[in-house]
């Protein structure tokens, strides 16, 4: 894996930033260290395809589970984001420019792993006109094309300095699933994402679903930033409005020093609170542990949140 304890490089927003103590975590956190066969069989066709991923770039503590069933999460259009949010480690500066061939090589891995589902991410790509939305496109339906059986599940920015035609690109592609997280409360937007606007976000979770009603729409918070219960029920009520299907809750976890303090470890017990509540509103599917992460058995998932949608159905025609 990619060195994930260089801020200074990494990060050259946050070098100058005071130390945040880095909690010992609780056993119900640790996990063991990636290694194995099947591990070392996607990292190969990773590096074979010269493919970037968010397991690695963002430090996810499941990396060493996922990997070893095939499974991972492709991240387009370069490592480098052009935001700074203090929570994330993917690393921040002027990106290069895209790489056209970059599509095709995700679908040709996507079909070598032999994926049921693939999620596809990105870094924030405010340097383009369209954000990367017509790369997300043509990702996509590079996937369609040479893995027809795969369904496609992407994690996108918010487009926040775009015009509305950049998000009708993206679902115009028709992906299976549309996945944006809100990551935290409307009270700690400035100081954990403050590049991004919480209503922006919300509004791009809602306008999916008016312009295409198939598509599943998914969003994720991280608990122990500094957030209250109240005000998670109140983004749980907010993504319901905006007819979000699938709610996903983990733990945050500080990647290094310069980065947002962590606040509290979240206990089990109270995540399993946090999945009854949203089962109660309303969601098609919920997952929220302390090592949930947006594409965290979201194979299995998917398969979970298209039975709840036909069941949902057909009670409603029954």
């Amino acid at each position: 894996m990619r060195d994930l304890k260089i801020p200074g490089e990494r990060h050259p927003e946050k070098a100058h930033r005071p130390d945040n103590p880095q909690p010992k975590k609780p056993d119900w956190i640790r996990v063991k260290a990636p290694g194995g066969k099947g591990y070392a069989d996607t990292r190969k066709i990773m590096r074979e395809h010269n493919l970037t991923t968010v397991c690695e770039e963002a430090g996810c503590p499941n990396v060493g589970e996922c990997w070893s069933l095939g499974h991972a999460t492709m991240m387009i259009m370069g490592e480098i984001c052009t935001r700074g949010c203090t929570f994330c480690n993917v690393a921040t500066g002027r990106p290069d420019d895209l790489d056209v061939f970059e599509p095709g090589r995700v679908a040709d891995a996507v079909q070598k792993l032999g994926l049921n589902h693939v999620v596809i991410t990105s870094v924030d790509r405010d340097d383009l006109e369209d954000g990367g939305a017509e790369h997300f496109a043509q990702t996509i339906r590079a996937v369609r094309h040479r893995a027809p059986g795969t369904t496609i599940e992407i994690l996108t920015p918010d487009f926040l300095r775009c015009g509305p035609e950049a998000l009708e690109v993206v679902v115009a592609a028709k992906p299976d699933v549309f996945n944006h997280n809100l990551e935290t409360v409307p009270s700690l937007y400035p100081s954990v994402r403050p590049g991004a606007r919480y209503f922006h976000s919300l509004r791009l979770l809602q306008r999916v679903k008016e312009l295409d009603p198939s598509i599943f729409t998914k969003s994720g918070l991280m608990a122990g930033l500094g957030e209250s219960r109240a005000e998670v029920h109140q983004v749980m009520d907010d993504m319901r409005s905006a007819d979000v299907d699938f709610l996903t809750i983990g733990q945050y976890l500080q990647p290094t020093p310069k980065h947002h303090v962590i606040d509290r470890f979240v206990t089990p017990d109270e995540f399993k609170s946090y999945e009854k509540a949203a089962w109660g509103k309303g969601f098609l599917m919920v997952s929220a542990t302390p090592l949930t992460r947006s594409s965290y058995h979201a194979g299995d998932d998917f398969a979970r949140l298209r039975a709840a949608r036909e069941k949902k159905l057909a009670a409603a025609s029954a």
